[in-house]
C-alpha cells in the first residue's frame, strides 16, 4: 500500500514516521517554478499505528501528527503516480512532475 505525502516550501512539510519508506519523489513545477514536492511512500508498518508529521512553516512552527489511516492510499506506485499526474495537470498550463 502506498501514500502520497506533500510538502510546500514556506508553507508546510511532511515527515514520514515509523512504518513508512520513501519510494519515489517528485518536484511539482508550475510555470517554471517549483511549487511542491511529492513523496510516494510505501506503508511498511501497521496502518493503525503509522503516523505522518505535518509541520507548519508559515508562521510559528507547529506540528501535527496525522494517522496514516486518514490519508488516501493506493495499491501500487503506478496508481499513486497516476493520481499525482491527474492532480497536477491543468489543460495547456505549463506544469511538470520531475523525479528527484
Amino acid at each position: 500500500m502506498y501514500l502520497v505525502l506533500t510538502s510546500k516550501p514556506g508553507q508546510f512539510r511532511t515527515e514520514m514516521g515509523e512504518g513508512l519508506a520513501a519510494v519515489q519523489s517528485y518536484d511539482y513545477v508550475f510555470c517554471g517554478r517549483v511549487k511542491a514536492r511529492f513523496v510516494i511512500a510505501e506503508l511498511t508498518g501497521a496502518l493503525a499505528t503509522t503516523r505522518v508529521k505535518v509541520i507548519d512553516e508559515s508562521g510559528e512552527p507547529s506540528v501535527n501528527s496525522v494517522p496514516a489511516k486518514f490519508l488516501e492510499r493506493f495499491d501500487t506506485v503506478e496508481a499513486a503516480l497516476r493520481e499525482l499526474h491527474h492532480l497536477t495537470s491543468f489543460g495547456s498550463i505549463d506544469t511538470a512532475l520531475i523525479r528527484v
